[in-house]
C-alpha cells in the first residue's frame, strides 16, 4: 500500500532520514543506535558557510547500551556534521545523564524535562524518543510473537489494531480476546500488568 498521488506536481527540496539498529552484544547487553541525516536537494547557504546539494546538515549519532530490563547503562551521542560547528556539537557530553534511565519508564517524559530548550539539541533529543520502540522490536526477535507463556504480550492494548477487543486480537491472540460487548475475556482471565516480548514486567511509558 502507497500513499494516494500528490494532487499537483512538486519538487522535493529536503530529505531527513531516519535509521535505527538493534545489536546483540557478546556481553550478554544490547546496544540501540539511531541516526539522523537532513540533507538539501539544492545548494543550502549557512552563516557558517554552505552546504552543497546532498551534503548533510545535519548527521548525527546516538547509541544506548542497555540490559534485559531496559535499563540504561551507557550512553554515546557524535555529530558528523552540524549547522554550526563547535557549537551544536558542544552539548554531546550532556546526554551522559541518560545513564540510569529505562526505555519503558517514562523515558520520553524524563528526556523531554532533561534536555528542553537550551539544555539539549533538538534534533538528538527527536531521535532519543524513538529509542524504546526499537529496544522492544530488537528484543521482540528473541522470541515468538504470540508467545504468551509468561503473560499477557506487551504488545496488546498498545495501538487500535491490537485493542483485546478487535478482531485482529480475537483472531491471533483468542486468549486475550475481550468481547467489547459483552466484556467477556477469552480463555484466560485477562492480567493488566504489561509485560516485555522477553518476560520483565514493565509500566506504561509516558
Amino acid at each position: 500500500m502507497t500513499l494516494p498521488a500528490p494532487s499537483a506536481s512538486r519538487q522535493r527540496v529536503h530529505l531527513r532520514s531516519i535509521m535505527l539498529e538493534g545489536w546483540k552484544r557478546a556481553d550478554g547487553l544490547w546496544d540501540i543506535e539511531a541516526r539522523l541525516t537532513d540533507t538539501k536537494d539544492h545548494d543550502y547557504p549557512l552563516a557558517s558557510g554552505l552546504r552543497r546539494r546532498g551534503e548533510p546538515v545535519h548527521d548525527m549519532w546516538v547509541r544506548v547500551t542497555i540490559d534485559r530490563g531496559f535499563n540504561v547503562l551507557d550512553a554515546a551521542v557524535s555529530s558528523d556534521a552540524v549547522p554550526y560547528p563547535g557549537g551544536c556539537d558542544a552539548i554531546a557530553p550532556a546526554y551522559g545523564q541518560l545513564v540510569g534511565l529505562n526505555l519503558t519508564r517514562g523515558f520520553r517524559r524524563t528526556v523531554g524535562e532533561m534536555f528542553e530548550g537550551v539544555r539539549g539539541c533538538s534534533h538528538v533529543t527527536e531521535l532519543l524518543l524513538s529509542l524504546p520502540t526499537a529496544a522492544i522490536q530488537t528484543f521482540a526477535s528473541e522470541v515468538r510473537e504470540t508467545d504468551d507463556s509468561a503473560g499477557k504480550p506487551f504488545q496488546l492494548d498498545r495501538c487500535h489494531a491490537l485493542e483485546t477487543s478487535s478482531e485482529t486480537v480475537r483472531r491471533y491472540y483468542p486468549r486475550w480476546y475481550r468481547s467489547k460487548k459483552t466484556g467477556q475475556a477469552g480463555t484466560a482471565t485477562l492480567r493488566r500488568a504489561r509485560i516485555d516480548p522477553i518476560g520483565t514486567n514493565l509500566k506504561e511509558d509516558e
